[in-house]
């Protein structure tokens, strides 16, 4: 049987637990509900947020499927943009649309083409001017001889003219270097002007495309002359056109400027002239 203390205990304790839940339950409803109401807030973002990225995403879409136009990234940027490919000639890869345009390079001072004027054009400079060019040269091969025959005419006007003194003031009158008219072999012409018999193959082959082994060979514009083309013909002791003295001054001339035959002729092969 329970007593009457234990009864009041009891109910008190009851009340107690019931009056604490009903407290729990009020704090706890408020913090709840704030709950409640961001998740909302934080949903109609998502939502709003959501619809934006759709419609950027169809409404281009949309526009471009309306007008006929490429949309994937592929076709803007070969629509945008030309590839070439990496190439020593610079081939444009695939079907690339681009200008074409031309470059006028102006002659130089002295008439002469531009340097990186097309081979022709030296060519046709070169003939104006009377110089011999071989078949199949190069622009680089015809710059050289143009050089050349620019070096010897300044080295030509440089020179005295060679003159006969004449009585009573009258002017001095050049004198004409007489030709060669005497025989002989290039062979005896090579050992009669002291030319080591090992180098006779590189003198033939830069005096056979000098003169052709004509003693009398003259170049109409620089006025070289002989076998290996001296300028001035006057330079040459005992005369230009003789072609033991033409090979002996220019036996000194292949040693005093190239060191050796072999040396003169590596030059004339890489520049045709020496």
């Amino acid at each position: 049987m329970t007593s009457a203390y234990e009864t009041r205990t009891r109910t008190a304790t009851q009340i107690t637990r019931r009056d604490a839940r009903a407290l729990t339950a009020r704090t706890a409803a408020p913090a709840q509900t704030r709950l409640s109401r961001r998740r909302g807030v934080l949903s109609v973002f998502a939502g709003v947020a959501a619809f934006g990225f759709l419609a950027a995403y169809l409404v281009p879409t949309t526009a471009a499927l309306a007008e006929g136009v490429a949309t994937s990234s592929y076709d803007t940027a070969q629509a945008d943009a030309q590839v070439y490919v990496a190439a020593a000639n610079l081939t444009p890869a695939g079907s690339v649309q681009y200008g074409s345009y031309e470059v006028e390079l102006a002659p130089q001072a002295d008439g002469a083409p531009h340097p990186k004027a097309p081979v022709d054009e030296w060519v046709a400079y070169a003939e104006s001017k009377d110089i011999s060019v071989p078949e199949g040269a190069t622009r680089d091969e015809v710059i050289a001889l143009v050089d050349k025959a620019a070096e010897e005419a300044a080295k030509a006007a440089e020179q005295p003219t060679v003159a006969a003194a004449s009585g009573g003031g009258a002017p001095a009158a050049a004198v004409q270097v007489p030709f060669y008219t005497g025989g002989g072999s290039k062979e005896q012409w090579m050992a009669a002007a002291g030319i080591a018999q090992g180098d006779w193959g590189y003198v033939d082959y830069i005096v056979s495309r000098e003169s052709g082994w004509n003693p009398n060979a003259t170049n109409a514009s620089s006025g070289a002359c002989g076998l290996v083309q001296a300028l001035p013909c006057s330079k040459v002791p005992g005369g230009g056109y003789d072609p033991v003295a033409n090979l002996t001054w220019a036996n000194g001339y292949a040693v005093g400027r190239y060191g050796s035959w072999a040396n003169a002729y590596a030059f004339w092969t890489s520049n045709h002239w020496w």
